[in-house]
C-alpha cells in the first residue's frame, strides 16, 4: 500500500501469482507454499536479519499482504512475522527456530475466541492479563484445548482455552500488548482495502466487457454511479489506512494521534465495505456469486475481516471518543498532525 522497491513488489507479486491455482486447490494449511515462501524471505519478511529475517519492514509487509489478497492466498503472514514474531523480537526472546506462530489474547480463565491459525501453527503467543500483571507465553499448540472454527473465508478460527500457570510467563508493559493491538487492527485494515480495490476493479472489467441492450454496461448512467461511489469508498478507506501505516513507520509505532488514526482507518475502511460488496455485485448480476468468479474471493474477505480486532461500530466509537477528549480546540490538530 505504500512506496516500496518496485522490482521486490513485482517479484512477491509474481511469486503469489505464480502459485495461485496450485494453493486453491489445497485444503487447509498449505504447508509446502509455506516453506516455499521462508526459503525466500518472505514469511518473517520484517524480522531483522540477525535473527534470520530479510529485514524489511511494514511498508514492505503491506505490499505482500496486498498480493496475497489480489492472488488469495490465505496464510498466516501477518500473523506470524507482524504480530507474534514481532513481539518476540520486541522482548528479545527466540522467534528463529523456523516454527509457525500466531498470538491470541486470553482472559483471566485462560479462554480466547476465534484465534486465527491457531490449528495450524505449532506455537502460540498468548498474552493474558490477571492480578494487574500483563504477561505472554510461548505456548506449544499441543498444550491448549482447540475448539476448530472457520470465518466467512474459510480460514481456521478456533476457539482456545490453555493454563497460563502452567506455562513460562514474561511480565510485559501493557503499553507493549497496545501496541500488538493497534498492529493487528492495522493489518486488518491493509486486507479489507486490498480486497475492496479487487472489487472495485473487477467490477470496472466486467462493466466494460458485458454488452446488455446493444452497448457495454459501463456506458450507462447508473452504472457508472455504481462504480464511481465504490471507488470513492475504496479511496478513501485506502487513504485513510497509508495515512495511519506511515505515521505508524515514521513514529515507531509512538504518535500521540496513532490510535486515532488506526480507528479512522478501521472505520472507513469498514463502512466501505458495505457499499463496494453491494455495489461490485450489483454490477455483476448473478456471474458475482458463481464459485467460478472470482469477486467473491474479495467480497467474502472484506466482511470477514472488517469485523476482526473490533467491529465497525466499535472503531466508530474509538473515532468519537478521541474526537471529544481533544475538544474544540484540539480535533483539528489531531486529524492534522
Amino acid at each position: 500500500m505504500s512506496l516500496v522497491d518496485a522490482d521486490l513488489a513485482q517479484m512477491m507479486d509474481s511469486v503469489l501469482a505464480e502459485r495461485r491455482d496450485r494453493h486453491r486447490a489445497t485444503t487447509g494449511f498449505d504447508r509446502a507454499l509455506w516453506d516455499e515462501l521462508d526459503e525466500l524471505g518472505l514469511v518473517r519478511l520484517t524480522a531483522p536479519e540477525s535473527t534470520g529475517g530479510s529485514g524489511a519492514g511494514w511498508a514492505e509487509a503491506a505490499e505482500l499482504l496486498t498480493a496475497a489478497v489480489r492472488h488469495a492466498i490465505r496464510l498466516p503472514l501477518a500473523e506470524h512475522d507482524l504480530l507474534a514474531c514481532d513481539l518476540l523480537t520486541t522482548l528479545n526472546l527466540r522467534s528463529d527456530d523456523g516454527l509457525v506462530r500466531t498470538m491470541a489474547v486470553v482472559d483471566s480463565a485462560g479462554r480466547a475466541r476465534s484465534v486465527p491459525w491457531a490449528d495450524d501453527a505449532d506455537r502460540i503467543i498468548v498474552i493474558g492479563e490477571s492480578a494487574g500483571r500483563t504477561t505472554i507465553t510461548d505456548v506449544d499448540r499441543g498444550a491448549c484445548t482447540l475448539a476448530p472454527g472457520v470465518n466467512q473465508i474459510g480460514e481456521p478460527r478456533s476457539d482456545l482455552v490453555v493454563d497460563l500457570e502452567a506455562a513460562d510467563s514474561h511480565e510485559v508493559p501493557a503499553e507493549v500488548v497496545r501496541r500488538l493491538r493497534l498492529k493487528h487492527a492495522l493489518v486488518r485494515a491493509i486486507q479489507v482495502c486490498a480486497a475492496l480495490d479487487c472489487a472495485v476493479e473487477s467490477a470496472i472489467e466486467h462493466a466494460t466487457a458485458r454488452v446488455q441492450f446493444g452497448r457495454p454496461l459501463a456506458k450507462m448512467q447508473a452504472v457508472q454511479t455504481l462504480i464511481a461511489d465504490a471507488a470513492a469508498e475504496a479511496a478513501l478507506a485506502r487513504t485513510a489506512t497509508e495515512t495511519a501505516l506511515a505515521v505508524a513507520v515514521d513514529s515507531g509505532w509512538s504518535d500521540r494521534r496513532l490510535g486515532f488514526l488506526i480507528a479512522v482507518a478501521r472505520s472507513c475502511s469498514g463502512h466501505a465495505a458495505s457499499m463496494v460488496v453491494r455495489n461490485a455485485h450489483q454490477i455483476h448480476g448473478a456471474i458475482g456469486t458463481t464459485l467460478e468468479h472470482r469477486l467473491h474471493e474479495f467480497t467474502r474477505a472484506a466482511l470477514a475481516w472488517r469485523g476482526e480486532g473490533g467491529s465497525v461500530a466499535h472503531w466508530d466509537r474509538e473515532v468519537a471518543r478521541a474526537a471529544v477528549e481533544a475538544g474544540e480546540q484540539g480535533v483539528w490538530a489531531l486529524i492534522t498532525g
